[in-house]
């Protein structure tokens, strides 16, 4: 399979820099059984059926995005500062943090930068354009600071577009985000709300809680040509026992298991891909999913529109049939889908 095979033409002006209000009002492309409808994300109360179970990714993201500014000699003055941009990948075991800076380059080891009087990091080592810093603060103190001086770290596409802004804190969160540590949204989730929620319930469709923290390893372009040669970024994960109980449960009972976005599917997967059946899971998962891939849990998928040649267009692929994705993503474009993080959904309900 090369990376051409999930290449398509998508213009511009449909990629979304802000998301619909309410939530729940973007648009929803269905396709199943051969066959796609243009509904909206509140239909899912009429489409989906009682005792199908959504599978959420309860991640918190952090705002991730800092600007700070490093003390540097001046020539003329003897003194100054230089603006400096940190965005936060991951933490590491060590307690510190894995980080772009710009410019790298012009930040030395053992250099501190101050984003608030009480808010400091200092450089600890550099290594292939990323670094390791280290803060001055830690615990809640840390994620307060953090809350108070960062911003959200938007993907690209976005942020080449417009500045992340106050909106943005609440926007790029789902409403049932809980576990702190992504630096990127599962942006299926980012249609519910609680009326959504509270219709879904009470239609008798189930959710499970699982948390996969989402890295900025998510927005990395594929470089191969061989796309089974492509090596996927690794992200921390768990899928609880009382999760895996629950899934199973609603397997046994012909219930759907259908995952809210990518990072939920690849999640109860890789719980799943050794034994063919779900169980308590945790640790890092660079699980790749692309056509030729046995599925072992999930019954369908909801999922935003992907970027041409990204892993999540060869999920989906694998999932519905490249033919299929490429018929479902025609049809979005043709009919002015929002494309990415802000656009609008699909949901993906294989035959069989």
């Amino acid at each position: 399979m090369q990376l051409s095979d999930f290449d398509f033409d998508l213009p511009q002006e449909l990629i979304a820099t802000r998301p619909v209000s309410p939530r729940s009002s973007a648009r929803l492309l269905l396709a199943q059984n051969g066959q796609i409808e243009d509904r909206y994300v509140r239909d899912l109360v009429d489409i989906l059926r009682p005792g199908d179970r959504l599978v959420l990714n309860d991640t918190k993201v952090i705002p991730a995005r800092l600007f700070g500014m490093r003390a540097r000699e001046n020539v003329q003055s003897g003194t100054g500062e230089a603006k400096i941009e940190v965005t936060l990948l991951e933490p590491t075991a060590s307690g510190t943090w894995r980080a772009l800076i710009k410019p790298l380059r012009k930040v030395n080891e053992g250099e501190v930068i101050t984003f608030t009087p009480d808010f400091q990091a200092r450089l600890v080592a550099k290594f292939d354009g990323q670094a390791e810093i280290a803060f001055n603060l830690a615990g809640q103190e840390f994620d307060d600071a953090l809350d108070a001086a960062g911003a959200m770290p938007l993907p690209p596409y976005i942020a080449s577009k417009r500045a992340a802004d106050d909106a943005d804190k609440s926007d790029y969160q789902t409403v049932f985000a809980q576990n702190r540590g992504s630096v990127a949204a599962p942006t299926a989730s980012l249609h519910f709300d609680a009326p959504l929620l509270a219709s879904l319930a009470a239609k008798g469709i189930c959710f499970t809680k699982v948390t996969l923290h989402v890295g900025a390893g998510t927005f990395l372009p594929v470089k191969v040509d061989d796309i089974t040669t492509h090596k996927m970024h690794a992200e921390i994960g768990e899928v609880s026992d009382l999760a895996a109980h629950e899934i199973l449960q609603t397997k046994q009972n012909g219930g759907r298991v259908i995952p809210v976005g990518t990072t939920a599917l690849r999640l109860i997967e890789t719980a799943a891909r050794d034994s063919g059946t779900i169980t308590q899971w945790s640790g890092a998962t660079d699980i790749f999913i692309y056509p030729g891939f046995k599925f072992n849990v999930a019954d369908g998928l909801m999922t935003n529109f992907h970027l041409p040649k990204s892993t999540l267009v060869m999920l989906v692929s694998a999932l519905m049939g490249a033919q299929s994705i490429k018929k479902i993503y025609k049809h979005a474009v043709e009919n002015e889908y929002r494309f990415f993080s802000y656009g609008d959904s699909s949901l993906l309900i294989p035959d069989g």
